[in-house]
């Protein structure tokens, strides 16, 4: 990475915390990489920054190696023209490293938990949970690639007040399919899947309407909440997603977690009571107002549970950092959650919240409403079925995560450039195509790593190393910034310089070193798509 030899090449001659910049100059004019270090190191030495820039451009021009030339320009940028020579031995560095180029040592095994989808478990994934689990799954792929030692945990709300409704829902549905008149509560889940859950628990247990309401209920609750829970674990799998935890909130109770936590907080002078409830002075850590934990009636509330939950992530499995992937209906949740790790004596920014805001479904030009409880929504599974997981996946990726993102399912069916995820895939199927008449025209591909690469020499040619270099820079940068769409633009960028390549260049021609030199290079290329691809949790495919 060319940008972390610039960076190691400054340090030499600077301070460790001078907090400089390394970034492409606004026009290439100016260079491959521009910096201002000298302005930065002036204001801390009172010097002139054009002085201090023309003493550090005077050292670093001696690596003739890195840099054809390097130069001061306005009150003391200094800019970096790369030689043409690291460029085209960025080749080499892909085809030596294969599949752990851009594998990296950043995280130095720091353990990170990531939580994500963990949706109740009150009926189907739909395709904001879908959203919710792509970024999740491939920021995860994405950490452990940089070096981070990752958790995938799912946190199961198996316990309280949607429970019970879900519980009821199943039991009514259950009366009514026996030939019962029911007024079904508006608040209660009425999609079809709750009168299916119904007529399954019937077959299974064809007495249940003999049982008092209270077991009754129990029962369905239970019931659904296994099949509801091995229908979103299904669904997760086809969609290219695996955990390594699945929690119980439940369990929590069982262990005693919860009544532990309130405790501690409790002994620390953190907890009060009034009205008969038990609060939780939020407001003493940053937080707009005191939270109820416990209420009136002796109950705990979800805040408890996710209290104890977090307590036990930090102090007792000893996460390094936790990463909550939530809904944008969450976002008021942040800042009580971080009160409460302040009051814990845990660093609140060892927890960060990422906040997944809706899809928006468009289908024929028209936009589709979604309502969990009425039943009104378009499931995860729908959407994999209707253009697959590829598509579902690498759409979903296309966006920052907390921005509003338009699904337009006919555009993700499309077989053209206008579909990204078509677009970047075939772009590898294209390179596995040149890789196949390579072979029929009796070329040996073990002999592409000592092509003579000074044969690349075309702005086509140095695009595409750029981009080849700055794949390593691109992980680290998605890992420390929590950010998995910066891989998926990366991609489309690789994919349209390969492209346009394809159209002015022959891999294969009469000038065998100069082919063997343009195929080292699309083998560095369809390496690095390959691997960009599945940090996706998306295919390569060999054929399109």
């Amino acid at each position: 990475m060319i940008v972390k030899k610039i960076r190691e090449e400054l340090l030499k001659h600077l301070p460790e915390d001078l907090p400089f910049k390394v970034e492409p100059p606004r026009e290439e004019a100016f260079g491959d990489y521009a910096t201002n270090a000298a302005l930065v190191l002036a204001g801390r030495l009172k010097r002139p920054p054009r002085e201090l820039a023309d003493e550090l451009a005077g050292k670093l021009s001696a690596r003739a190696d890195l840099f054809s030339k390097v130069e001061v320009a306005g009150p003391g940028f200094i800019n970096f023209f790369v030689a043409p020579g690291y460029w085209q031995s960025v080749v080499k560095e892909v085809l030596s490293r294969g599949e752990d180029y851009g594998r990296s040592e950043l995280g130095r095994g720091r353990k990170v938990q990531v939580e994500f989808v963990s949706a109740n478990p009150t009926g189907p994934l739909h395709i904001g949970h879908g959203r919710g689990a792509a970024v999740g799954d491939t920021l995860a792929r994405i950490l452990s690639f940089a070096g981070y030692e990752v958790v995938k945990e799912y946190y199961v709300n198996d316990r309280g007040r949607q429970m019970e409704i879900l519980g009821r829902s199943v039991w009514l549905r259950a009366r009514e399919l026996s030939g019962e008149k029911i007024d079904f509560p508006e608040d209660h889940y009425r999609g079809d899947y709750i009168k299916d859950l119904a007529r399954k628990l019937l077959a299974e247990r064809p007495n249940l309407l003999t049982l008092p309401e209270e077991e009754a209920v129990a029962i369905a609750r239970d019931f659904a909440l296994r099949e509801i829970l091995e229908e979103i674990k299904q669904d997760l799998i086809d969609f290219g997603v695996s955990y390594d935890v699945w929690y119980s909130e439940r369990g929590l109770y069982e262990r005693g977690e919860v009544e532990e936590a309130l405790r501690a907080l409790s002994e620390a002078g953190h907890l009060y009571e009034k009205e008969g409830a038990l609060w939780f002075r939020a407001s003493a850590f940053g937080d707009e107002k005191d939270r109820v934990v416990r209420r009136s009636n002796g109950e705990p509330t979800y805040f408890a549970s996710d209290i104890a939950y977090h307590r036990e992530k930090f102090l007792k499995r000893g996460f390094d950092l936790v990463v909550d992937v939530w809904g944008a209906d969450h976002h008021g949740y942040v800042p009580r959650l971080k009160a409460v790790l302040s009051a814990l004596e845990i660093d609140p920014e060892r927890l960060q919240v990422l906040l997944i805001q809706m899809v928006n479904l468009i289908e024929g030009g028209k936009l589709k409403s979604m309502s969990t409880r009425a039943g009104e929504f378009v499931t995860l599974r729908e959407l994999m079925d209707e253009v697959g997981r590829d598509a579902v996946r690498f759409t979903f990726l296309t966006r920052k995560c907390d921005a509003p993102l338009e699904f337009d399912v006919e555009l993700a069916k499309r077989q053209s450039q206008e579909n990204p995820v078509y677009y970047v895939q075939y772009a590898h199927a294209r390179l596995s195509s040149v890789f196949r008449k390579t072979e029929e025209a009796g070329l040996k591909l073990e002999t592409f790593g000592d092509a003579d690469y000074t044969r690349l020499d075309t702005p086509e040619d140095f695009k595409l190393f750029k981009l080849l270099d700055a794949f390593p820079q691109v992980v680290e940068d998605s890992a420390r910034s929590l950010e998995p769409h910066r891989l998926t633009y990366f991609l489309l960028d690789l994919a349209t310089a390969f492209h346009d390549y394809y159209t002015k260049h022959r891999f294969l021609s009469e000038d065998e070193e100069l082919s063997r030199a343009r195929l080292a290079l699309a083998r560095a290329v369809k390496q690095v798509l390959k691997t960009g691809l599945n940090l996706l949790g998306v295919s390569a495919p060999e054929r399109m």
